[in-house]
């Protein structure tokens, strides 16, 4: 029976040309796995520049809502959060955070919302303008993009910042935002989750028509290659807002855009300068709020790179010290 066998498989194999013990060979050899594909959405942010991007939120009242604000940010390969004063001390637990539990565990938390956007050039704001009156420049949706991308070719670091849900960001918070974004809604019902309003935001910026514009090479000092070149105009409309906010305005300095006062900066000049007019007795003490107030938006409106923010505060902690030395002198 065995000549007979190996007789038939010969033939088989002068005939077909098949190598059957091969093949068996072969199915008992493990698949091998199909090359992984490439990421489809080519749009969105460069590793480098989401390392400059920060989510906050100021004050969340629900640890699921701040699992959910994570969870959108790892769908878009965010990193950064940042939780101000949360409500809950077991946010960090949050059952909502699918994939996103170590982008939970690594969260910053800090106290204050000047703390938390102390490193970043570019402070965004967000909410509805359904009960308020904006004091600062207001974007539409479609707008944060090029705003976002701008910002990061010159080496800025942004902040993108979501108030509590019951009344979202008060009038102090958004006097630390250089921009307040708005997101579309119905009138009719103006307040969205914050994980939905999260979602919504990252998605807009992973959705651009055109890809982000790289960040320049610091090791080099080259510059950023600008939309022209790339063979894609920048829109009429970005154009416009970008002479109107950021450290990149147009006709803000002569100095290089990389080198904008951080919140950090102007915080501290903020404090130096209302300082001054409280020893001067610029105004009535019940005025000093409204006066530190104002003054953190027009800080924020000059878009002032940090030479220049330098040189103020020299000018002003010499001003203040003039103005100590006369007192103590007549004292």
């Amino acid at each position: 029976m065995k000549t007979f066998a190996n007789r038939v498989k010969q033939n088989l194999q002068w005939d077909h040309g098949v190598d059957y013990s091969a093949r068996l060979t072969r199915r008992q050899q493990p698949k091998k796995r199909k090359p992984a594909l490439p990421i489809y959405n080519h749009f969105l942010l460069t590793e480098p520049q989401r390392e400059c991007f920060e989510v906050v939120l100021v004050s969340p009242r629900n640890p699921l809502n701040i699992g959910a604000a994570a969870r959108a940010m790892a769908n878009f390969g965010f990193r950064h959060l940042c939780v101000v004063a949360p409500y809950e001390g077991h946010w960090r637990e949050a059952k909502s955070a699918v994939g996103a539990s170590d982008l939970l565990q690594d969260a910053k938390r800090v106290e204050s919302l000047a703390d938390a956007v102390a490193e970043c050039t570019l402070v965004i704001g967000t909410g509805t303008l359904q009960h308020r009156k904006p004091e600062q420049t207001v974007i539409p949706l479609p707008e944060l993009t090029p705003l976002v991308g701008a910002e990061l070719a010159h080496g800025g670091r942004v902040a993108l910042v979501f108030g509590p849900e019951k009344r979202g960001l008060t009038r102090e918070d958004l006097a630390l935002c250089h921009v307040l974004v708005e997101i579309p809604t119905d009138p009719r019902q103006p307040s969205m989750n914050l994980g939905q309003a999260v979602a919504v935001c990252l998605y807009e910026l992973a959705r651009a028509s055109h890809p982000l514009p790289p960040q320049p090479n610091t090791e080099s000092g080259a510059p950023p290659s600008s939309n022209t070149e790339s063979g894609a105009p920048p829109s009429a409309s970005a154009e416009r807002r970008t002479a109107k906010v950021g450290n990149h305005a147009v006709g803000a300095s002569s100095a290089s855009p990389r080198e904008a006062a951080c919140a950090q900066d102007l915080e501290l000049l903020a404090a130096v300068v209302a300082e001054t007019m409280q020893v001067a007795n610029y105004s009535p003490a019940a005025m000093q709020k409204a006066n530190r107030h104002d003054l953190d938006l027009l800080l924020r409106r000059l878009a002032l790179t940090r030479p220049d923010a330098r040189r103020i505060l020299g000018l002003f902690r010499r001003i203040l010290w003039r103005l100590k030395r006369q007192i103590s002198l007549k004292d």
